[in-house]
């Protein structure tokens, strides 16, 4: 199912149904939710609902609980948290290729905003527990967006086959209520949205914004972004708050494709990078209101 609003041409995410159409017909499944966050109006549905994997974008998940803990002034989530070799992880993060063997809950938290890192999820994740990440996400409505495992280099049969599944829909709705401060309370909210301000990865949809990856923490040319993205063989996610000008909108896109080339890859990127052209022409387009605040 796919629709989007156009009503007089203010709102036209023709480009976006061309190019992610494209690429569902050379057989990648798609998925994609926008949504305003002053009129909670859906601009934007393509199978919103269906469950994908969304690799590390589950990783938000755990910084929700990291923070409500660190909120409520849980013991938990003090201190200085140890790496361990079982723990030890390749691909992304910073912590891994660091000298200092232990780091504080609310750096961890920070390495996981910005740069995804592996390592500090599975030291958080055996700090909190998975069980306790999945009540949290489930005491917030969420019945179809989960993290289901730790982070490893490789998955056996008695592992969860990914380690994070959603819906756009939830994943822009989750990203509308922390950017309202309604995740648990302002507080929690705010924390995690400074954590995932800092993040690094602005190659799929956001690349299309024009931003530093490096610092982009504050309002640049009237726009600022919250993101978390999730990349894993044939997956590509990413989900997002984006105020421009005038309007501000909550989204997600899911890509799962056959990863057999770079060029199939690049297809991906570019379709999700369609998307961002049309989110960022919609927040900067006139309008009464001005949008919310995401900071």
């Amino acid at each position: 199912m796919a629709r989007h609003s156009a009503a007089g041409g203010v709102e036209n995410f023709t480009n976006t149904f061309t190019a992610l159409g494209k690429i569902a017909y050379e057989g990648a499944r798609v998925s994609a939710s926008a949504v305003d966050l002053n009129t909670g109006r859906t601009l934007l549905a393509i199978d919103d609902r269906i469950v994908l994997p969304t690799a590390s974008i589950g990783k938000i998940l755990l910084l929700l609980e990291v923070s409500a803990r660190l909120t409520a002034r849980d013991s938990s989530g003090f201190g200085l948290l140890d790496k361990t070799p079982g723990e030890a992880v390749g691909d992304s993060g910073l912590w891994q290729h660091l000298q200092a063997p232990s780091l504080p809950i609310t750096d961890l938290a920070t390495l996981v905003g910005a740069t995804s890192d592996n390592l500090a999820t599975n030291v958080l994740l055996r700090h909190v527990g998975l069980a306790a990440v999945r009540a949290r996400t489930e005491s917030l409505g969420l019945m179809r967006t989960a993290l289901l495992d730790l982070v490893r280099d490789d998955r056996g049969p008695d592992d969860a086959p990914q380690l994070s599944v959603g819906s756009t829909a939830e994943l822009s709705w989750l990203f509308g209520a922390l950017a309202r401060n309604e995740i648990v309370d302002p507080l929690t909210s705010q924390r995690v949205l400074g954590w995932l301000a800092l993040n690094t990865d602005l190659s799929m949809v956001a690349g299309a914004f024009g931003l530093d990856p490096l610092a982009h923490r504050n309002t640049d040319h009237n726009t600022l972004l919250v993101n978390k993205t999730g990349s894993d063989a044939g997956v590509r996610a990413e989900a997002g708050a984006l105020r421009g000008s005038v309007r501000a909108v909550a989204y997600a896109v899911t890509v799962q494709f056959t990863d057999d080339s770079l060029g199939t890859r690049m297809r991906v990127l570019e379709a999700m990078r369609v998307v961002g052209i049309d989110l960022l022409e919609y927040v900067h387009r006139a309008q009464d209101k001005p949008a919310p605040h995401l900071e």
